[in-house]
């Protein structure tokens, strides 16, 4: 962990710092928007899965408004068109989460700060939505306490020796590296929002959204 926390102690004295602040402002001005414009950052997340994020950002830039209206046959169309992966499967599910499209930040809101209840209700109502996908929707709209994990997370937490590294990514798993990496933020002073871009920019070079 020592190694790790320098490192991250390292960018935090960097033009890296700037940056990260930066990207959780736009966050936070994020969550206070209408809820079409939220939709669309939730759109972009179900985009994510299994998929590389800078390419789902142009992805999501592309289509903009085109989520809220386009029906599943057209919206798979367009995905395809633009080089996604997964265009009907997505489509379906970006279709089925407009049910919440007028209403998602009052659905939220119902859980005050508590951010994994609200994970919780994501999980279990967003067709699409696992446990990864839902914390970097609520990231992105200025919760701060919840872990964005995939196995590019797990390998540097293999790799500085605080994680044996597990065989599937499920819940169990899920909130026991959450853990782990609580206790490092709180080892930085930094919350999880704060320090998943620290950890991606040392795995990436980038502070993405």
């Amino acid at each position: 962990m020592k190694e790790l926390i320098a490192q991250i102690e390292k960018l935090k004295l960097s033009m890296i710092k700037s940056l990260v602040d930066k990207r959780i402002l736009e966050f936070k001005r994020l969550g206070k928007k209408p809820n079409k414009e939220i939709f669309k950052e939730l759109c972009f997340c179900l985009l994510t899965a299994n998929f590389n994020a800078e390419r789902a950002i142009v992805i999501q830039t592309r289509i903009d408004n085109e989520f809220l209206r386009l029906s599943e046959k057209k919206l798979a169309k367009r995905l395809k068109e633009l080089g996604y992966r997964f265009p009907n499967t997505r489509a379906r599910y970006i279709v089925a989460a407009r049910e919440y499209m007028r209403n998602i930040k009052q659905k939220l809101d119902v859980f005050d700060d508590e951010e994994c209840k609200a994970r919780e209700w994501l999980v279990r109502e967003v067709l699409g939505l696992g446990y990864k996908e839902a914390s970097h929707f609520q990231r992105n709209i200025g919760y701060r306490n919840l872990a964005i994990i995939d196995f590019h997370i797990v390998d540097l937490l293999v790799k500085s020796k605080l994680l044996k590294k597990p065989k599937v990514l499920n819940k169990k798993t899920y909130l026991h590296v959450e853990k782990l990496l609580k206790k490092l933020g709180k080892e930085l002073n930094l919350n999880l929002a704060e320090l998943d871009l620290y950890l991606w920019y040392l795995e990436t070079g980038k502070v993405l959204k």
